[in-house]
Formats: C-alpha cells, sequence, structure tokens
C-alpha cells in the first residue's frame, strides 16, 4: 500500500487540533454544528486536507476554546502544512521537549538512531543524562530537572512498541561522563537494553577508522502510514528532513553504518569489556574529591 502524503508539520496540525477537539469535550458531529460546517469540511480539516480558511479555523480554535499560544502555533501551522522539512530555531537552547519530534514518535514504527560522541538520548541513564545537561555552557540550571524528567518520559513512551536500533561509535562509549562510577552504570543499562526484544544495539568500532557517519548524528523515523523523515539536533534548533532525496541519502549512510558495526553479539561483548574495565577503574579509585566534582 502506497504511503500517505504527509509532512511532519500537518500531522502536528491535525494532532494538536484533534486534542483541542477532546479536550473541550465534543465530537466533530457537535463541533460542526457549533461552527455551521458540513461534517465532510471539518473531516477534511482535521485530517490534513485542507479546505477552510484561515480565518475559518481560527473561529473552529475559539470554539474549542483553545488557549492563545496554542490557536497561534496552529494557526501558523494550518497554511504551512503542505510544506516539506522542517528547521525550527529555538533561540539560545532547545526547549526541554520538541514537540515535533514527541508527535513522530508516537507514530514511528521503527527508528534508527547513530551517535558519534554520546550515547543516544533514548539510551541514557538519570545521572548520565544530568551530566550532559550539566556541562551545557546555555542550559539554565534551574531547568536541569524539569528537562531529566522529561526525557525518561520520552524513553518510557518509546519502549511501547516501536523497534530500534541504535547505531553507536565506540567513542562514545569511551568518554567517561560523570566519572568511573556513572559511566559504568551507564554502560551495564545499555547491555540491559540490549536484551530487550525491540532494541538492537550496534558498535562500530574505533578500529574501522573513517567512517560513512562523520557528518554526525541524527535519527530516522519510519511510519506504517507515512513516509520517513529524519530528525537531527544542534545547540539551539531542530531539523526535520522530509524531501525524498535527502532521506534516501541518510538510507545510504544508515547501510553504510551497519556494514561497519560490529554484530549484536560483539557489540554486546564489546560493551561487556568495557563495562569490567569502567568498573575496575571505579574499584581503583572508589572516592571522588569535592574538586573532582566540580571539575
Amino acid at each position: 500500500m502506497p504511503k500517505r502524503i504527509s509532512t511532519a508539520r500537518g500531522r502536528e496540525f491535525g494532532a494538536g487540533l484533534r486534542a483541542a477537539i477532546e479536550g473541550a469535550g465534543l465530537t466533530l458531529c457537535a463541533l460542526a454544528d457549533i461552527v455551521d460546517w458540513d461534517a465532510a469540511k471539518l473531516s477534511n480539516v482535521v485530517n490534513g486536507k485542507g479546505g477552510a480558511t484561515q480565518v475559518e479555523v481560527a473561529a473552529l480554535l475559539g470554539a474549542c476554546r483553545v488557549k492563545s499560544t496554542e490557536a497561534a502555533h496552529l494557526l501558523a501551522l494550518y497554511p504551512e502544512t503542505h510544506i516539506r522539512g522542517w528547521w525550527q530555531q529555538h533561540g539560545m537552547y532547545a526547549p526541554a521537549q520538541v514537540r515535533t519530534a514527541v508527535e513522530n514518535l508516537k507514530l514511528a514504527k521503527t527508528l534508527t538512531g547513530w551517535h558519534t560522541h554520546l550515547v543516544p538520548l533514548f539510551l541514557q541513564t538519570a545521572d548520565y543524562m544530568c551530566e550532559v545537561l550539566r556541562a551545557s555552557s546555555t542550559m539554565p540550571a534551574s531547568d536541569l530537572q524539569e528537562r531529566v524528567q522529561t526525557h525518561l518520559a520520552m524513553q518510557k513512551a518509546l519502549w511501547r512498541g516501536v523497534r530500534c536500533t541504535f547505531l553507536i561509535h565506540e567513542l562514545a562509549l569511551l568518554l567517561p561522563v560523570g566519572g568511573a562510577e556513572v559511566h559504568a552504570g551507564q554502560l551495564l543499562h545499555l547491555l540491559h537494553m540490549a536484551n530487550r526484544p525491540n532494541v538492537t544495539i550496534r558498535i562500530v568500532p574505533v578500529s574501522r577508522g573513517a567512517h560513512a557517519g562523520l557528518a554526525g548524528p541524527f535519527t530516522y523515523l519510519a511510519f506504517p502510514k507515512y513516509e520517513p523523515l529524519v530528525w537531527t539536533e544542534t545547540e539551539n534548533s531542530s531539523l526535520f528532513t522530509e524531501a525524498a532525496d535527502a532521506v534516501r541519502g541518510y538510507e545510504k549512510v544508515i547501510r553504510a553504518l551497519d556494514a561497519s558495526s560490529l554484530n549484536e553479539d560483539a557489540s554486546k561483548a564489546l560493551l561487556v569489556r568495557l563495562c569490567d574495565l569502567s568498573w575496575a577503574t571505579e574499584q581503583d579509585c572508589p572516592l571522588r574529591t569535592e574538586t573532582d566534582r566540580d571539575v
């Protein structure tokens, strides 16, 4: 069955509108009566097929008593729901939760993540996550706990059935984020996650040298009904790539990284060796001074 023509903007608009209708406690038929629309017209708008003016959509949101900030967001999206690709600029730093990423993770069937220098967000322990966030030069320290809780909630949502493959460079596993204890705990967590039925972890060893993923990390999402997209992040922006030729380019990178990676069993064996090494380091130096913690 061919995939439906859909965009990240369109899906976000549709999800937001459906949430508004549900939040108002209305059925589509009841809402159509309130705004004096034909039921088919309302269905088309909710399903991203257009058929209404921006003023009419504003009236629809008003009937649902949508908060002004959410109404402004959805009204800005409505005329752009046909546009593929979305570069979101967040200001000095990204929000705790990127809404577009969350909406698409809910719909994804498979996820393929590649990371070069860190353990992927979806596999991080809370302690590791805290250390990564503390190292940021832009994020307010007051946001730390909120961000950790938000990211952990994203992890839980992902484990509800999405088939995940994580391709990770060995260098990411050698970086002692948080010191020996946190590092060892993170490696042990990766071993635990690698045994989940819906998670595959493959490691690109340092010995491979140059590889196809040198341009940086990304997350590839595939859907049952829609075309795939690629999500990449910088310090203060998020990019959702949807153009077919660009997505095919990322698919070539994934195939090349797959060929460069250790198989699942060899990857687990490497994790065991790194974990043993990290725990040995922790035993050799079990206590950290206050100066060490500050560093």
